[in-house]
């Protein structure tokens, strides 16, 4: 009341203080708003006005006292309070999820702009793919990590589908074509496919020297997938065309089709970050490796925000740097055509 006072006075008297008291007020409101903003994210997280109040160091009576002018202000209730819980109304779940978007690209804002003078810190949230996250991702993660001490990383390894908004992840790594316009993505790597058997395998049913050879050969097949037995190929000539082999091992991860065909138990076709390992130690033998059986990307794929966190942005870099157009995964593609282009036989260049 006596800053209001105050301020009356200098209008009445002193010539062009309406003004500057009106942009004064005017800077007030928005700081105001700013911290409403900040008080409804922190109870509707902690379901609790005190904890919230413990988070912003503040009194109880105040943070309950913003709240209650934030609804009057918008003129609809956002929580619901019982003496035991508080809940969100469907206008306040509304108004979290733009509330705490616009807290964070106000904080992005402010890191992008002292990216320059700061080191990277805070917390990244990423899912990925699990197996390429157990074999690939996570050395990388663990030297990004020890690059940057102050970076602390939240990683789901799943192979089911996370909506990143929904779900708040700053960063998914996906493989395969990106279908969902919302979100942006860059390409960190290519993937190449392999079709690869054990030698036992290829010496009981013979390796094939054209794609047609593997019709009807038991499959190890990444049920995922919408037809999981029907494997498209290109051949360096242009020809292309569908194989089909016949099911023997449906699984969800592609780990267990290579320990399946280690085995012995059947062909499979699977990306080369899945068995460059098998391929390079002799346990798995590709065939038919100048034949295109599928190229996609590897992909860091975020929310469309105003802006990127520099954190994010750097670990996106560093992805792109450390995978890049020739991953080490593909070394067993180029290491076995090397092998191919010293033998003169056909059976070892088709093989």
């Amino acid at each position: 009341m006596k800053n209001q006072t105050t301020k009356a006075l200098l209008c009445r008297f002193w010539p062009g203080a309406s003004k500057r008291v009106f942009h004064e007020e005017c800077d007030e409101r928005r700081m105001d708003r700013f911290e409403d903003l900040q008080t409804f994210v922190a109870v509707a997280e902690q379901r609790s006005v005190r904890q919230a109040a413990e988070r912003l160091d503040r009194a109880p009576s105040a943070v309950s006292r913003r709240i209650k002018d934030l609804e009057a202000r918008l003129r609809t209730q956002l929580l619901t309070r019982t003496t035991r819980q508080i809940r969100l109304t469907g206008a306040g779940e509304r108004f979290l999820m733009q509330a705490k978007r616009i807290l964070a690209e106000l904080q992005e804002a402010e890191e992008n702009a002292a990216a320059d003078t700061q080191q990277i810190s805070g917390e990244l949230r990423i899912t990925v793919p699990l197996s390429f996250g157990l074999t690939h991702l996570q050395p990388a993660v663990s030297d990004f990590m020890l690059e940057n001490p102050s970076v602390t990383i939240d990683a789901d390894l799943t192979d089911r589908f996370v909506h990143l908004t929904e779900n708040q992840v700053d960063l998914a790594v996906r493989i395969g074509k990106l279908a969902d316009s919302t979100l942006r993505a860059r390409r960190l790597a290519p993937i190449h496919h392999v079709v690869a058997a054990s030698p036992g395998f290829w010496a009981e049913h013979g390796k094939p020297r054209s794609p047609e050879k593997l019709n009807g050969l038991p499959g190890l097949c990444y049920s995922n997938l919408r037809t999981p037995q029907a494997w498209p190929w290109t051949n360096s000539r242009g020809r292309s065309g569908l194989v089909t082999v016949k099911p023997r091992y449906r699984a969800s991860n592609g780990d267990v089709l290579v320990h399946a065909a280690i085995q012995g138990l059947g062909v499979v076709r699977l990306p080369t970050f899945m068995v460059n390992g098998a391929i390079e130690s002799g346990t798995l033998e590709p065939v038919l490796v100048n034949t295109n059986w599928g190229v996609s990307g590897l992909y860091a794929v975020y929310p469309h925000t105003a802006f990127l966190p520099h954190r994010t942005r750097a670990f996106i870099d560093y992805l792109q740097t450390r995978f890049g157009e020739e991953p080490a995964w593909d070394d067993c593609l180029r290491a076995h055509l090397k092998r191919i282009a010293k033998t003169s036989s056909p059976s070892a260049y088709y093989g």
